[in-house]
């Protein structure tokens, strides 16, 4: 699996200052998607324990809220094993801080459903242009869901993130 690009500190992807990594490959290609040069799957830098390491390394730091991990697709069959590695070791070393997931997947058709329990916010769907607001809360389009997925998991229905 690969991946785009690591941000250190991001300020866009979820609340406070966040470690984002935006995973490669996407097969939805939405119209007018903000990261197309996240699509071929081919592209990006090849994601190793070295870049999980990393991150954790980054996110040592009392200023950091949490991680954002972005697309690309991190829910792709060919992504998810990484996603969930990186997630996993994340809420080990980390359990007080948030991870934020982006996919265009609904969270009803993830293929893998064990990342969901290290997930604590997972905006589902995909983009949809026509339904596109600059006003909208850490998602980009109305048909985008923000859900508190340890709520969800616990009530066996989807429950939406409050902030």
């Amino acid at each position: 699996m690969r991946y785009n690009i690591i941000r250190k500190m991001d300020i866009s992807d979820g609340p406070g200052v966040r470690v984002s990594i935006f995973f490669q490959g996407c097969h939805f290609h939405c119209y007018k998607c903000f990261n197309e040069d996240t699509w071929d799957f081919n592209g990006g830098k090849e994601f190793t324990e070295a870049e999980i390491e990393e991150i954790m390394e980054l996110l040592n730091h009392n200023y950091i809220s949490g991680l954002s991990i972005l697309g690309g697709e991190p829910m792709h069959p060919t992504n998810v094993v990484g996603t969930l590695a990186l997630a996993k070791r994340f809420k080990e070393k980390y359990p007080d801080k948030t991870l934020w997931v982006w996919t265009g997947y609904k969270l009803e058709d993830i293929p893998e459903k064990e990342v969901l329990k290290y997930i604590d916010v997972l905006v589902d769907g995909q983009f949809k242009y026509d339904l596109f607001s600059p006003l909208l809360k850490w998602k980009g389009s109305s048909n985008q869901r923000v859900i508190d997925v340890p709520e969800t998991l616990k009530q066996n229905k989807i429950i939406l993130f409050e902030d």
